[in-house]
């Protein structure tokens, strides 16, 4: 299983960060990678307060120490 990490900061208040995880199944590292831009383009447009600052694909519990 991989994770799909981001972390998300308001815009009005960047100091105001968050991580959020998507898990994918059926896909590997690569399909995570081919699959965030899209994915987290999705996500920003739902939620226009906040934008996304970094995001990584890592094995399932192990994307939290290196996001």
């Amino acid at each position: 299983m991989i994770e799909l990490l981001f972390v998300i900061c308001l815009k009005a208040q960047p100091a105001i960060c968050e991580e959020r995880v998507f898990q994918y199944t059926d896909r590997g590292t690569r399909g995570c990678i081919a699959e965030a831009i899209p994915q987290l383009s999705l996500w920003a447009n739902d939620h226009p307060r906040w934008r996304v600052s970094r995001w990584s694909c890592q094995p399932l519990g192990g994307a939290r120490s290196r996001a």
